[in-house]
């Protein structure tokens, strides 16, 4: 029986394809503004939880 994922998972060409796009769509130069945003999104995101596992443990 074949899983699900394996079909819903992004094959390399499909990876470029949206690479692609997603520099048409931005250009270069904003990419790496829009990378530290997420970069710093994520953080926040890790700090929160961490606060909530330890309110929790308390």
């Amino acid at each position: 029986m074949i899983s699900l994922s394996i079909f819903l998972a992004p094959g390399p060409w499909q990876i470029v394809l949206i690479v692609v796009i997603v520099l048409l769509l931005f250009g270069g130069k904003k990419i790496p503004e829009l990378m530290r945003g997420l970069g710093s999104g994520i953080k926040e995101f890790k700090d929160a939880s961490k606060e909530e596992e330890t309110d929790k443990k308390e």
